[in-house]
């Protein structure tokens, strides 16, 4: 397994934020993480990349204890993070905030074939490169920020909540930019997000995640059937 998470605990001022959560990842595989807010979606991202500290449990990134790897060193084994709410760098343009992702010692590496994949992917940051980032709609910022994770040149892509804040059309196009990726470039993908019925259309595999625990996991098709993912997500 690419990523093993076993029993993990995390805790937040005394909440339980997550509770015995485990996860098995393969290389190339899509995997979605959905739920309610507050279930904990955000919180397991932020400990895989290091930015919360575990309360209890093992998080192995390719037989490696990720847990005894400080934060700052994870993007350099090929785990990048695209946290919700986008967070571009407003000031600086398009190309600028795409050589940010590429500080890792694997992004310098790949950075000309990056770009080209980064570019082939959406065309409209091409155009716009040399645009201050915070000019750009929202949709167009959200491609710079999944554009500066593929610029680290990941192994393991975490995107947190793509779709949040995107009109309905917007989410759409970026959905099947995140599909394109995992098909063509098999990398291994690890989605959060609200909007179910699309998370679960992409992925290979889904967790639901209810109260800080797994409440379901399953291959796409079996949790797309379940009668309670049905009823509570999907509004059937």
């Amino acid at each position: 397994m690419m990523l093993e998470i076993n029993d993990l605990s995390v805790s937040y001022g005394g909440l339980a934020a997550l509770r015995g959560v485990s996860l098995a990842i393969a290389e190339g595989q899509f995997i979605a993480i959905v739920g309610p807010n507050g279930a904990g979606k955000t919180t397991l991202f932020k400990a895989i990349s290091g930015t919360v500290p575990a309360g209890a449990g093992a998080i192995t990134f390719e037989g490696r204890d990720l847990l005894a790897v400080p934060p700052h060193e994870r993007a350099h084994l090929g785990i990048a993070h695209v946290p919700e709410g986008r967070q571009v760098f407003a000031s600086l343009t398009v190309a600028e905030n795409l050589e940010m992702g590429a500080y890792s010692s694997r992004g310098q590496a790949e950075w000309q074939r990056n770009i080209e994949r980064i570019y082939a992917l959406f065309p409209v940051l091409a155009e716009r490169r040399r645009q201050l980032a915070g000019t750009l709609s929202g949709g167009e910022q959200q491609m710079v920020a999944i554009g500066r994770g593929i610029a680290s040149a990941p192994r393991l892509l975490l995107l947190d909540e793509p779709s949040m804040g995107l009109a309905p059309a917007v989410a759409d196009l970026i959905f099947d930019r995140i599909a394109a990726l995992h098909r063509e470039d098999r990398v291994t993908l690890i989605l959060v997000e609200q909007r179910v019925a699309e998370a679960l259309e992409s992925c290979d595999y889904g967790y639901v995640l209810e109260t800080g625990r797994v409440a379901l996991e399953g291959p796409r098709r079996t949790l797309m059937a379940d009668d309670r993912v049905r009823q509570a997500y999907l509004g059937m």
